[in-house]
């Protein structure tokens, strides 16, 4: 079975690498950009085979080791 975990930073909480990144799109001129936030994506193989065992163990996962859930959340796909 295949997953996908996006990590992103919760509103309100300040992103200096996504500004860096919006900065860096105005200065090579690319149009249309207001703003820029960027987090992390895991794609990840597992053994298990039912999809409830295997969210609970990404879930897991995300809350152990992935996100910090103080600053970020997380979503979870089964693909």
């Amino acid at each position: 079975m295949k997953a996908r975990i996006t990590v992103t930073l919760k509103t309100g909480i300040l992103d200096p690498q996504g500004k860096a990144i919006e900065g860096a799109l105005r200065s090579l001129a690319v149009p249309g950009i207001d703003s820029v936030r960027q987090g992390k994506v895991f794609d990840i193989d597992l053994a298990a085979t039912d999809p409830a065992e295997a969210e609970r163990t990404l879930k897991e996962a995300c809350e152990k080791l992935l996100a910090n859930t103080v600053v970020e959340n997380y979503r979870v796909e089964l693909l």
